[in-house]
């Protein structure tokens, strides 16, 4: 995932008696401060959320959602060092090549689960909320397993890729570099490779989760007219800001990754690219560290005591969140009253009427 993984003819430009990288540039400086912060705060954010949804509540069908997209977040962090010493060697991986295709996959594997989780939380609120009688019926926790097996096998799936083509290579200067080998001489396949695994990752991994989020939100704000209860739904709010939050971090990679296509064919970009990717990878990253914060930021409890700890804030957020499962519930209830009231007024009418 970093800016030199898609290059094979790039590193041709190594010669004998180059000397490994030295010094970083300011660039690759920050981006080993932002992954050095995802890593410190992603860690034990996640594992709270973990704990909290995991370990200390029954299961709903909200925070099974967030307990996911969390384990897919924590799992990424864990590898997160791999990546930082890799930066700080001046991009020299001593880790062999198996880890170097487990960092990349996991990198992959983590972007593509958790866009899929937001996607499907998105759905979840969007039929949850509009369609309460379909809702009540199909929304159970048998069905929400099924679909949280679904989106760890496609997330594996699409992101295995990284467990074929990535390899290690050894230059004349005893750098060894962790990149991917789409092909050892073929220059068009290279490019030929590069250009649909870059396409799939934007469309599946960014485009189409995008699109469909937007529609569902939309939808969703229309409703705003018709009731409060959207509003003030905490639920809403904190899906809301976990969504935008996601799609801001990772809109500059996938921006970079696609104008990375041109390198193949115009030096120019190679420049740009140098410093651009590493910031972008680095500010995607730090995305996993992003969600735990998020849930203390719209806590209720922060705007009224900052005497609590970091976990008691989770905790009260997502106790909201898992709390606003039983909307369907209520809707459903209050539309089974109304139907009985009615058939009850029919029923008596009935009875009076000549």
């Amino acid at each position: 995932m970093d800016y030199e993984d898609n290059f094979t003819e790039y590193f041709g430009t190594y010669e004998e008696d180059d000397p490994p990288v030295s010094h970083l540039t300011h660039a690759q400086v920050a981006s080993l401060v932002f992954h050095g912060v995802a890593f410190l705060l992603g860690v034990p954010g996640n594992a709270i959320v973990i704990w909290i949804m995991g370990f200390k509540w029954d299961k709903t069908v909200t925070s099974l959602w967030f307990l996911n997209l969390a384990i897919a977040d924590f799992i990424f962090v864990l590898f997160l060092p791999l990546y930082i010493t890799y930066v700080a060697t001046g991009f020299h991986w001593p880790f062999g090549k198996w880890l170097c295709k487990a960092n990349s996959f996991i990198a992959l594997f983590n972007m593509f689960a958790s866009v899929f989780f937001l996607t499907a939380i998105s759905l979840d609120r969007y039929v949850h909320l509009i369609h309460p009688v379909f809702s009540y019926r199909h929304r159970t926790l048998k069905n929400t397993f099924f679909m949280i097996a679904f989106i760890w096998v496609l997330a594996t799936l699409i992101g295995s890729p990284a467990l074929y083509f990535r390899d290690t290579l050894t230059l004349h200067n005893n750098v060894t570099i962790c990149y991917n080998n789409f092909h050892p001489t073929d220059v068009d396949l290279i490019i030929l490779r590069h250009h649909v695994l870059t396409w799939v990752r934007f469309i599946c991994g960014y485009l189409f989760p995008l699109l469909t989020m937007i529609v569902c939100y939309s939808l969703l704000v229309c409703q705003v007219k018709k009731t409060a209860t959207l509003t003030s739904s905490r639920l809403f709010w904190t899906v809301l800001a976990v969504v935008v939050v996601f799609f801001v971090c990772w809109t500059p990679y996938q921006i970079f990754s696609i104008l990375e296509l041109s390198a193949h064919h115009d030096n120019y970009w190679h420049d740009l690219l140098r410093d651009a990717i590493p910031l972008s990878v680095s500010f995607a990253f730090i995305n996993s560290c992003l969600n735990p914060i998020l849930y203390v930021l719209l806590s209720k409890k922060l705007q009224s005591c900052f005497s609590v700890t970091f976990s008691e804030l989770v905790k009260h957020t997502l106790w909201e969140v898992s709390r606003s499962g039983t909307v369907s519930e209520q809707v459903w209830n209050s539309l089974s009253l109304q139907q009985g009231e009615a058939s009850e007024l029919e029923t008596s009418l009935g009875e009076i009427s000549p």
